[in-house]
């Protein structure tokens, strides 16, 4: 469980959403908000559950209309691990 935190790492992804901005005409913004949980991702180091609920940051690219963007978007479900595990400890 000590690697957990590392998912947190993904969700700094969502920071590309910053060099490419997604067309304002794609589905999904109000998900895309939910971005600033990437910051969260650097509290994996300290906290493993803060740090995989910070891979939701990489939501902050869901549907791009870049398909590599769109991809890592995907990965920010990951956060759901850090969900859980947070709701164990």
């Amino acid at each position: 469980m000590e690697y957990l935190g590392l998912l947190g790492l993904i969700g700094l992804g969502g920071l590309l959403g910053f060099k490419e901005k997604v067309s304002p005409n794609q589905s999904g913004a109000m998900i895309r908000l939910l971005g600033i949980f990437g910051l969260l991702g650097l509290g994996g180091f300290a906290i493993p559950a803060l740090g995989a609920c910070g891979a939701f940051g990489a939501l902050g690219l869901f549907n791009h209309q870049n398909p590599t963007y769109k991809n890592i978007g995907n990965l920010g479900w990951l956060g759901v691990v850090g969900v859980i595990q947070f709701l164990l400890t």
